[in-house]
């Protein structure tokens, strides 16, 4: 078999990492890539976001699967185009991606399909947007409809701040749309189910960190951290969230004509009332990805063809190994705003019980290894329990030297001393 990835972050490294190690795969292309992936893949230049580029560079290299790993060229119909030129892709249609592309047609069906979720009010004006406000109590819970690069959704005790995200929500065109949500308390947890428009695999679960600093403080961003396995998760909590969730989901999709193939990425809050649906994303999630993909022991490749080619049901149960995954972002300065680019990296050979996977890295004029974005590296180990792991990544950051970077000191702390339950 030969894979495509689309892809530049450490999300996408993790796959192609996975998919080198499968016996089943003879070669792994990644476009565009970066410098990590390059050491194990051919990288070659795409636009990612036009569909008939990514047909051409597949039919060029005859591949067998195409993984897109970010959201925006799964909305701009990239997978449409490779299926309609009989190229398997992991990835869902353009209409199928609406599930991410849209927090308003989300919230549509997930009330067709009954799963549990918060209350939320879809707002076009701003006397529509203050009064969703007003209805639900503080902590305040905006989203941007559209995409936003995991940064559209500001979590606030202050009313000012939330009208102030919502009004720029709002500003960004005639038919802007922002949802307004109950907050949910609890601990937060992200299953992704892999789906081939029938039925539907889930993974383990995984935790990752949204906030900027240590103890959840400071901003929302990307992600700064994530760890797998949850052991203080209830017993059966996947499949339940298959049950009440993901099927249900995949089988309104299939209803309305969109069948949905490929990851349905189940954001949770654990709360008292029981697990309810956070966000959608139509895609792995990033840093999540990095951890689970790390325990994974099926071959990567056989189980996102299957997917592909809606064969999902005969493969044989995943197999997983028993040890706990950390990974640790590390960020460049001043990120989440705008970050400081172009500072080179060191450190990064020799690292002891943990590897590093590329996001925003880069090659200078003079072969020099970069930072490119604001999230610049993720660090991952494994251990046999989460202490053992987190000792593993902690150690190999410290060994790393990117000028004025950062990264929460926190990933997987209070569940590795047992503070967490749901």
């Amino acid at each position: 078999m030969k894979a495509l990835v689309i892809g530049t972050g450490a999300r996408e490294h993790a796959l192609v990492r996975s998919l080198a190690a499968d016996p089943d795969v003879d070669a792994v292309i990644a476009a565009p890539g970066n410098p990590g992936m390059d050491a194990i893949a051919l990288c070659v230049p795409v636009d990612a976001t036009d569909p008939d580029a990514v047909v051409a560079l597949a039919a060029e290299h005859a591949v067998d699967l195409v993984v897109v790993g970010p959201e925006a060229p799964l909305v701009a119909g990239v997978a449409d185009a490779l299926q309609e030129a009989g190229i398997t892709c992991f990835g869902p249609s353009a209409e199928a991606a609406r599930l991410e592309g849209s927090k308003a047609y989300a919230k549509e069906v997930m009330a067709a399909a009954g799963v549990p979720t918060g209350a939320a009010r879809v707002c076009t004006t701003e006397s529509e947007l203050i009064a969703a406000i007003d209805e639900f109590a503080a902590p305040h819970v905006i989203k941007d409809d559209g995409l936003a690069a995991g940064k559209g959704v500001v979590v606030t005790l202050e009313r000012d701040a939330a009208i102030e995200h919502g009004l720029g929500c709002l500003a960004k065109g005639d038919d802007a749309q922002v949802v307004v949500e109950e907050y949910l308390d609890g601990p937060e947890a992200s299953l992704f189910c892999i789906c081939d428009g029938t039925t539907v695999v889930p993974l383990h679960l995984a935790q990752d960190f949204k906030r900027v600093f240590d103890g959840d403080e400071g901003p929302n961003t990307g992600g700064m951290g994530a760890y797998s396995p949850l052991e203080w998760a209830p017993d059966g909590l996947a499949e339940e969230i298959v049950r009440t969730v993901a099927q249900p989901v995949v089988d309104e999709m299939a209803r309305r004509g969109t069948p949905f193939t490929g990851v349905l990425y189940v954001g949770l809050a654990l709360t008292a009332r029981g697990p309810r649906v956070i966000e959608f994303n139509v895609r792995f999630g990033d840093p999540e990805t990095q951890a689970v993909l790390a325990r994974l022991e099926t071959p990567l490749g056989r189980l996102l063809l299957a997917a592909g080619r809606g064969t999902l049901a005969a493969l044989e149960p995943l197999r997983w190994s028993d040890r706990s995954a950390v990974t640790v972002v590390i960020a460049a300065k001043n990120y989440p705003g705008t970050p400081v680019t172009g500072d080179p990296i060191s450190g990064l050979d020799d690292l002891d019980g943990a590897y590093v996977l590329h996001a925003g890295t880069a090659r200078d004029d003079d072969g020099v290894l970069v930072s490119a974005g604001g999230r610049v590296l993720s660090v991952v180990a494994l251990g046999d329990d989460l202490e053992q792991a987190r000792t593993a990544a902690y150690g190999a950051v410290e060994q790393i030297d990117l000028e004025g970077s950062h990264h929460r000191t926190d990933i997987a702390l209070r569940a590795a001393r047992g503070e967490l339950s749901a």
